[in-house]
This record gives structure tokens, sequence and C-alpha cells, in this order.
């Protein structure tokens, strides 16, 4: 665990976020990338999110603080990240990609950096602006979202060795994938609950006849 956490595993993470492809690479054919840092930058992701719903200014920010449940989102978003990770090694292993599932664990977590980084400024700078300046608050959040959404194409094609045609099919089919896991996931979910009050009426029927 130290050396999953060591300083060298950090201050690669923000080379990478400097220098994608060849961060990437090196993750992928060096074994320079950490799954543990990976899962924390996903952690910090999710608390600038909520941060951003609880504290950026009325004037871009409608949701009520009350509302927002941080253990709730916190939740989702690893859920989704795990899920994100699952689909994408599912599908790449059946187009030839390269790429291990630690890889792509790593490639998307890291990806999520600039994103956190950017939601914690415009929240931050939310709090001072005007009904005016509201656009550079979405300026700011959407070059974030952007850098992030293309260190996640540049980490997948990276990793899987593959040509920004392949990788731009194969995240198509990494989203159809998630949502036929979520899809499955509920399918069983509802037949457990059907199965579950099907027993207990029965065990229901049985205590009133007794």
């Amino acid at each position: 665990m130290k050396n999953l956490l060591s300083k060298d595993k950090w201050k690669y993470a923000l080379h990478t976020v400097s220098h994608p492809a060849d961060g990437f690479y090196e993750i992928r054919h060096r074994d320079r990338g950490s799954v543990v840092v990976a899962v924390i930058f996903v952690i910090l992701f999710s608390v600038a999110w909520s941060v951003n719903r609880i504290s950026a200014g009325f004037i871009v920010n409608d949701i009520d603080p009350r509302e927002v449940n941080s253990i709730s989102e916190l939740i989702t978003v690893l859920l989704f990240f795990f899920l994100l990770c699952v689909s994408n090694w599912s599908i790449t292993c059946l187009m030839d990609g390269k790429g291990r599932l630690k890889d792509i664990v790593i490639a998307i977590g890291y990806s999520t950096l600039p994103a956190t980084v950017c939601i914690l400024i415009g929240t931050v700078f939310s709090r001072f602006v005007s009904e005016d300046e509201a656009a550079f608050y979405t300026m700011i959040c959407g070059i974030g979202i952007a850098y992030t959404l293309f260190m996640m194409l540049v980490g997948i094609m990276t990793v899987h060795n593959f040509t920004l045609g392949k990788t731009i099919i194969t995240l198509f089919l990494t989203i159809i994938a998630l949502l036929l896991i979520v899809f499955i996931v509920l399918l069983i979910v509802d037949l457990i609950n059907q199965v579950y009050s099907f027993l207990y009426s029965i065990y229901q029927e049985l205590l009133f006849r007794a």
C-alpha cells in the first residue's frame, strides 16, 4: 500500500494530466500508475461535485443544499465508475484491446482530475460573480469537463493501442454495455423482490392458517 501511495505515484498522476499520451503509455507499458490513486481521484471528483451542488453561488445554482446527499452521490459516482471500467474492459476484450482492467481504471480515474479542479475553482468563483459574469463560471467548469473527456479518450486509445476511430466506436459500445449491465441488474433485483414477496405471502398465509 505504501508503494501504491508513494510520492512518485502522485507526481506521475499530475504528469499524466499535462502529458496524457506519454503518461498513459508509461502507465500501460511500465506500470507507473496506481489503482488506489485513481480511485482517490474519483472520490475527490464526487466530493467536488457535491460541494458544488451545496456551495455554488445562488446565481448559478438553484439546488436546495438540504436535498443533497453526499454519501448517496459518492456511492453513485463510484458505482458508475466501476461499471464504466468493467463495460469498457468487456467490450475491448472482444475487440483485441491490449489494456488490462487495471489500466482502464487508472486511465479513467486519472482523467477526472481536471474536472475536479475546475469544478472547485468554479464553485469558489461563483460566490463572487454577478449575473452578467455567470458565463465565466460555466466556462471554467466546461473546460475542466471537456479536458477530462479528452483525457479519457486519449487514455482508452493509448492503453488499448487503438486508432481514434476504433476508440470512439469502443466508447459508444461501452455505453451500450453499461446500460445492458444496469438493465440486467435491475431485472435481477426485481425478480428477487418478486420471489421474496411470493415467499413472504406464503409465510403469512401459513401463519394465518396456524
